[in-house]
């Protein structure tokens, strides 16, 4: 069923009903969309309510990719666009489904890999999900009424990357010999920070241990980091580390 065609995978983070997996898949297939990547449902996979809902768009969720938390499905990605309805507390670029769509067609084109994450139907996505995109898709919904089915923004999505595919002008980055940074890449990174600071004290008081730590994967997040940052920024952690240790 797989088209071949450049796409951004459409992440459905920790999911509750399998009918609606399957409305979703639907909602995408409608407008060409087939890679569909599913953390941690609820109910199980493979799910005989998601297919039964998905109709002729089965074998979309038969080629779905299995994930048991976010990181792992975002493991590959270089840039991440999470769907919320609510304002966050967190520091990032916030598009419109139109202008996310444009951006994630301009990237595709050069070569990036582009997920858009939505969130389970109760309460969408946590803080500490969102703080692991790259940038937020706000949905202009009714303020008094802000619920908004996983199918219906799925299908919001799809329809707008349809409208955006062939509009925008591709560009081109002077990598200088790198290539941008996975997802797998900067969760390392930030492990790395994470203990070394960690082990350094800085996370103090303990009480805001965790808040510290999410600011913190958010600034990763939101820096565009190609793999010689990465390697740059590990050398310089593991030299400082070094530096301590000789008591100079």
């Amino acid at each position: 069923m797989a088209t071949g065609k450049p796409q951004p995978a459409f992440v459905l983070v920790r999911p509750q009903m399998g009918e609606n997996i399957g409305a979703a898949a639907r909602a995408m297939w409608n407008f060409g969309l087939d890679r569909m990547r599913v953390v941690a449902p609820r109910d199980g996979w493979p799910s005989e309510k998601a297919v039964a809902m998905a109709s002729g768009s089965g074998r979309l969720l038969d080629e779905a990719q299995l994930a048991p938390d976010l990181p792992s499905a975002l493991e590959d990605c270089t840039y991440v666009m999470a769907t919320t309805a609510r304002p966050r507390d967190l520091t990032k670029t916030v598009f419109t489904p139109e202008r996310a769509m444009q951006e994630a067609q301009m990237r595709i084109a050069r070569g990036e890999k582009v997920a858009v994450m939505f969130g389970p139907e109760r309460a969408g996505l946590e803080n500490a999900d969102i703080a692991q995109a790259n940038a937020i898709i706000s949905v202009p919904v009714n303020p008094e009424f802000a619920s908004l089915n996983l199918a219906q923004c799925v299908l919001l999505c799809s329809y707008e990357w349809q409208r955006a595919a062939g509009e925008a002008e591709p560009v081109v980055d002077a990598m200088a010999g790198t290539d941008w940074a996975t997802g797998k890449e900067v969760e390392h990174l930030a492990l790395h920070y994470e203990d070394r600071m960690d082990d350094a004290g800085f996370f103090y008081p303990e009480h805001k241990t965790e808040s510290m730590k999410l600011n913190l994967r958010n600034m990763w997040s939101r820096m565009p980091l190609t793999r010689a940052d990465v390697q740059m920024l590990h050398g310089m952690l593991r030299q400082m580390v070094r530096w301590k240790d000789r008591g100079d």
